[in-house]
């Protein structure tokens, strides 16, 4: 894992550790891991599915998930034709 997903995770992790202050780190880990549907064992839960489930955790289920969202086009129309690059 590179130093700045490092970061970013802490980053993320550290308002929402607050908010469940009561449970350790790994009690913690394993009620994100079920929120975020993972059911593996803890030991395979990747950085990507912390980070993307606690950009995600307080939004609502139809927002865009982040690093789409500069690509996103409410009409397919105008994405199709953004993708081929008739339209910039």
């Amino acid at each position: 894992m590179n130093c700045h997903r490092i970061e970013e995770l802490i980053e993320l992790l550290e308002p929402e550790w607050q908010k469940d202050s009561e449970l350790n780190l790994i009690q913690f880990l394993l009620k994100l891991s079920n929120e975020a549907g993972f059911e593996g064992p803890l030991e395979e839960l990747t950085d990507d599915v912390l980070i993307y489930h606690l950009k995600m955790r307080n939004s609502a289920k139809d927002d865009v998930i982040p690093g789409i969202k500069k690509d996103y086009e409410e009409d397919f129309k105008t994405a199709i034709l953004k993708a081929r690059g008739i339209i910039k």
